[in-house]
Parts: C-alpha cells; sequence; structure tokens
C-alpha cells in the first residue's frame, strides 16, 4: 500500500492525520462507549501508550531501512 510505503509529503501527511485522529478516539473512548470512566489524569498517557505501539507497528509494515524486524 503507497500509503505505507511512500516517503512523499502527501503520505507522510495522511499518516500523521490518521494517527492524530486514532490518539483522539482513543482519548475520548470512554465517552463513545458510555459504561467505561477513565480518569483525565490517564488519558494522555493510554494516548503515549496506543502511539508507541503504532509507530513500530507501521515501520513494520513500511519495510525497509526503518523496519524493526529484518
Amino acid at each position: 500500500m503507497k500509503l505505507f510505503n511512500s516517503n512523499e509529503w502527501q503520505y507522510r501527511l495522511a499518516r500523521t492525520i490518521i494517527q492524530g485522529i486514532i490518539g483522539v478516539l482513543i482519548a475520548n473512548l470512554d465517552m463513545l462507549i458510555g459504561k467505561l470512566t477513565i480518569s483525565g489524569d490517564l488519558k494522555p498517557m493510554i494516548v503515549a501508550l496506543v502511539m508507541a505501539i503504532l509507530s513500530p507497528i507501521m515501520a513494520q509494515i513500511k519495510g525497509g531501512d526503518d523496519a524493526v524486524l529484518n
């Protein structure tokens, strides 16, 4: 998929926007689900953990020099 493989500015911007949307969804998961209660103090840590997990996954999908596993 060109979105993950290309280093052109449009695709880097799209990846950044997608990661931001995922971060917002994760941060507001309690509001979206309704039955879940997440403290405001924990939300930044949860978003950071999700982003820390997404970055290596995206690098692995991309392959090449950025790949985590060879």
